[in-house]
């Protein structure tokens, strides 16, 4: 799997605003990721986390898969 690192804001790392963002991520047959919910974590982070998760890429599978990803971002 060939994964992402989310972008962490200095602005928000500086202001040592972190935390979890559980997301969802719809997998295509060839390994892309198609779609990406948010499903609980800090909102402020939420985006950039979403961002990472649809450049992610899985090995391929026969079918569509739906993964739960947490992504920690942690201050210090």
């Amino acid at each position: 799997m060939v994964v992402a690192t989310p972008d962490y804001p200095d602005i928000l790392r500086h202001a040592r605003v972190g935390g979890v963002v559980r997301l969802k991520a719809t997998v295509l047959p060839n390994g892309t990721v198609s779609n990406v919910e948010v499903i609980g974590g800090n909102p402020i982070l939420a985006e950039n986390a979403a961002a990472a998760v649809k450049k992610w890429k899985y090995a391929p599978a026969a079918t569509q898969t739906v993964e739960n990803v947490s992504l920690s971002f942690t201050p210090h």
